[in-house]
């Protein structure tokens, strides 16, 4: 369960003070995450499995949200 100690590893990791091409790197290793965990969900069908994929999402999309800054009106 090596992937489940990344995904952990990555929910507790800090993201202020991220330079944009970290923002873009740390997007794209949640969504790696995501996807790889969700291949274990479809076989196992293990709710803690669907709670970590949950929590990476909601801060994936919190990393989003600042990478496309506030839209203008």
């Amino acid at each position: 369960m090596e992937l489940i100690e990344k995904a952990l590893e990555f929910e507790s990791r800090k993201m202020s003070n991220m330079t944009t091409s970290d923002r873009v790197e740390a997007s794209r290793e949640a969504k790696s995450l995501i996807l790889a965990i969700n291949e274990i969900y479809k076989k196992t069908k293990e709710s803690k499995l669907m709670d970590i994929m949950k929590r990476l999402t909601e801060k994936k999309r919190k990393i989003e949200k600042r990478l496309k800054g506030v839209p203008t009106v």
